[in-house]
């Protein structure tokens, strides 16, 4: 099984060697490693680790705590094959994906951003959903000028995100793991900005809205 685990540890050389060991003595193997944040003497790092199946997560966290300086912010499952480029490929599928550039946005938002689901919604409500998404979506009051990470009651990480010149909002979610770092939110950004500016998206819109 692959998961994601996402820690804060001693910016300096060996830090990420001790960890890997640790890791390594649990069974796991790390598949990739992005850094989305470094200062004062710490990074923060998500893993991506393949794991036997029946690895108990609580395994991971107790031996990572247990080198000095290390502190897990979360460990939750992921379905995003390490060493590719998801972006470019899901972009080029919405680009040829014609009316269902939108839908194929959405359904591939979880993957992207090892989320649970994601969903876009319009004044009268929920336009379309991913296949893991709740019954009754969640929608948060009123719509951020940009793209904003939250936590909303009970627990749920979101990022919420206005697509203006399509009258809509996103709403990206997930129940495990940490809250969306800054880094991820401007990745989804930028992954919005290319959408909206692509000749289908329009089209695909207007056809979700006529349902």
């Amino acid at each position: 099984m692959l998961l994601r685990v996402r820690i804060t540890l001693p910016d300096r050389p060996g830090s990420l060697a001790q960890v890997t060991r640790v890791l390594g003595t649990a069974g796991a193997d790390i598949t990739q490693v992005t850094v989305l944040d470094r200062g004062e003497g710490r990074a923060v790092d998500d893993l991506t680790v393949f794991c036997p199946e029946g690895t108990p997560k609580e395994t991971l966290v107790k031996g990572l705590l247990g080198v000095e300086g290390v502190s897990v912010e979360g460990v939750w499952s992921t379905r995003e094959a390490p060493g590719t480029y998801p972006e470019l490929e899901i972009l080029k599928y919405i680009t040829t994906a014609g009316d269902r550039a939108l839908t194929t946005l959405v359904d591939s938002l979880p993957v992207l951003f090892s989320a649970d689901w994601a969903a876009t919604a319009a004044e009268h409500g929920v336009v379309y959903a991913s296949w893991r998404a709740p019954q009754k979506v969640p929608l948060p009051d009123g719509v951020p000028a940009r793209p904003t990470a939250a936590t909303l009651e009970g627990g749920l990480h979101v990022i919420h995100a206005p697509l203006p010149p399509l009258a809509l909002t996103l709403l990206l979610a997930r129940s495990e793991g940490p809250a969306f770092h800054r880094i991820e939110v401007h990745r989804l950004t930028r992954i919005l900005e290319i959408f909206l500016s692509l000749p289908a998206t329009e089209r695909s819109v207007a056809r979700q809205l006529r349902k």
